[in-house]
């Protein structure tokens, strides 16, 4: 149950409101800005918050114990901070959020209705749409490891051990020319197998995408061409010249952490689980041969 503030609750109480929702959002970078759904901006606690998204929001679905509180927010990309290019570059996923419930005729009359994260966002043309998720949402995810075959440690973190920036697990390239902002044509990335790449990142160190990283889908080699596909397109397309930085990919597999990263040691999997053949299967009887 929330407590309002003595000013907002006596607001409520006098039967003509002046209320507007107020939201921050900070990513993971530490980046704060701030939206409003009133029409002209408001600043309180460090933040100021802009009108320009017009920004709207449904019904707060709050609940009692653990299930999470969740909220829609849309709105148009016309804040020069929100843009499609950013949204789609990824540099808001899973965002802090934090939403207030204001009297914009007096910014100190506010109640913070929910914290917690920014979900799923879906774009069309100059609109936004996203999902808000309470605290209790983190309860949802897994923790600890889990019992299975491949390995659950992140390449190149310190349950793995691999060191990705030695010479034989990256590889620093050109772009040669850019497709969809997604297939990249790369030159100096020859001397490593058709695959090597695939599953690990490539990571833009200049040009419009500087600092942008992506997961390869394929690499490619094609006699003394050289290519690879990202999951994810860049939001800007990459020039010929960029500087672009990869790095091994791993299946998660055994052998090819014995074999690719000569890991086998510090693997996190459980290669020699059984599988499902052997849980289905029964004992069976034994007869002893009469001679």
């Amino acid at each position: 149950m929330k407590t309002l503030p003595a000013g907002l609750a006596a607001h409520l109480a006098s039967g003509a409101t002046t209320l507007c929702h107020c939201w921050k959002l900070t990513t993971r970078g530490g980046e704060a800005m701030g939206f409003t759904d009133h029409d002209r901006d408001l600043s309180f606690e460090g933040t100021l918050f802009e009108a320009a998204s017009g920004f709207t929001a449904t019904e707060l679905d709050s609940n009692l114990g653990l299930s999470v509180d969740n909220l829609e927010a849309s709105g148009a990309l016309s804040s020069t901070r929100l843009s499609e290019t950013r949204l789609g570059a990824g540099d808001f996923d899973n965002a802090a959020i934090a939403l207030w419930r204001v009297n914009w005729s007096d910014v100190s009359q506010r109640v913070l209705m929910m914290s917690g994260n920014l979900g799923e966002v879906t774009r069309s043309g100059a609109l936004f749409q996203a999902e808000l998720r309470g605290l209790a949402h983190a309860l949802n995810q897994p923790r600890g490891r889990l019992y299975q075959h491949g390995c659950d440690a992140i390449l190149g973190d310190t349950r793995c051990g691999v060191n990705l920036a030695a010479v034989s697990f990256s590889c620093n390239a050109q772009v040669l020319s850019c497709v969809a902002n997604r297939r990249i044509n790369v030159g100096g990335a020859d001397g490593f197998a058709a695959g090597f790449f695939a599953g690990g990142t490539a990571r833009l160190a200049s040009g419009p995408n500087q600092g942008r990283e992506g997961q390869v889908k394929f690499h490619r080699v094609q006699g003394a061409a050289v290519s690879i596909e990202l999951w994810q397109p860049l939001p800007l397309p990459a020039q010929p010249g960029d500087a672009i930085t990869l790095r091994a990919g791993c299946d998660k597999q055994f052998a090819t952490c014995r074999d690719k990263f000569s890991n086998a040691l510090n693997f996190r999997g459980f290669p020699h689980m059984p599988g499902d053949d052997f849980v289905m299967s029964y004992a069976l009887r034994y007869k002893k041969s009469k001679r």
